[in-house]
């Protein structure tokens, strides 16, 4: 799981990086990541900064409808979460769900319970949209009336459900589970036992899912080697051959309509001003290559709607 694990940096030193260049605004990530010492890490390239801005505004555009549809009469339940700052952005917004968990590995878990902590500007929205007695705090769970952080393996949904359960996950809320990069590092039975966990489990629920695609392609076949050179196996990746492939695993999972977008789809859809915006950036020299990147990824969105949100 050490590879898994690595990526929760990867990905946050990327997304600290893209904020610092103006690609989007995140006045949090800050205090949860150290800027890369050079002024660009290697593997930090411009296509991959694109494709975080499309990931971060695509996957946010269907948590603010899922948000405005609920009345925020909800909860999320963002799983490997990493060092996501999302909790303490829609509190600015004053769009906090109900409840807002997040469950990743205990020792990422332990990293942000540290960072959050010692750092004010993160201990303190908690603690103002907390009521009730004094916040629970180990070393690898914290627990407000508004936000838990939970350390747990998803592979394991009995587990998962235990501890959401402990931490006061209401099953009969309308429920927003989020998961980006994860489920290709569970084999394709574990990531369909917690598809299957979640469809069963939440009578009004959608489910987001942010991952490869394309994946048996020549392109595909680099990026699994390339993984592979860093000891990191992408365990789920024969889900990942296509945007059918993807939209039937969560059909079969209990979950009523699917959808499934690859990201220069998204990246279409976006606002074109601030897209003009962000190409202006920096040069993007090898627009094919990025537009191969783009078609590699996926935003997936599923929904179960006893209510006929």
């Amino acid at each position: 799981d050490e590879a898994v694990r690595g990526t929760c940096e990867d990905a946050s030193v990327c997304k600290r990086f893209a904020v610092s260049v103006g690609y989007w605004k995140d006045p949090y990530i800050q205090y949860f990541v150290r800027q890369a010492k050079e002024r660009k890490a290697p593997e930090i390239n411009r296509g991959k900064l694109a494709r975080y801005y499309a990931r971060v505004h695509g996957v946010s555009y269907l948590i603010q409808a899922f948000l405005k549809k609920t009345e925020c009469n909800c909860q999320i339940v963002n799983l490997g979460a990493g060092m996501d700052t999302l909790f303490w952005r829609l509190k600015d917004e004053n769009l906090l769900p109900r409840k807002y968990f997040e469950v990743d590995f205990p020792m990422i878990v332990a990293r942000k319970i540290h960072n959050i902590k010692s750092k004010p500007p993160l201990s303190k929205p908690i603690m103002e949209s907390h009521s009730g007695d004094s916040l629970l705090i180990d070393s690898h769970s914290l627990d407000s009336s508004r936000y838990s952080l939970i350390g747990a393996d998803l592979r394991f949904s009995s587990d998962l459900e235990e501890k959401l359960k402990k931490h006061n996950l209401d099953t009969h809320l309308p429920t927003l589970l989020v998961a980006e990069c994860v489920l290709v590092y569970m084999t394709p039975q574990q990531s369909a036992d917690l598809l299957k966990w979640a469809a069963s489990t939440f009578p009004v629920a959608m489910f987001i899912n942010y991952e490869q695609v394309n994946m048996t392609d020549r392109f595909g076949q680099i990026m699994i080697e390339n993984l592979q050179r860093r000891q990191c196996n992408l365990a789920g990746v024969e889900v990942c051959r296509s945007l059918d492939s993807q939209k039937e695993r969560l059909l079969l999972n209990g979950w009523e309509t699917a959808h499934a977008i690859d990201m220069m789809k998204v990246y279409s859809f976006l606002p074109q001003a601030d897209v003009k915006r962000i190409e202006g950036l920096e040069f993007l020299d090898e627009k094919e290559l990025f537009e191969q990147l783009m078609q590699h990824y996926c935003i997936c969105w599923a929904s179960k709607d006893s209510s006929n949100l």
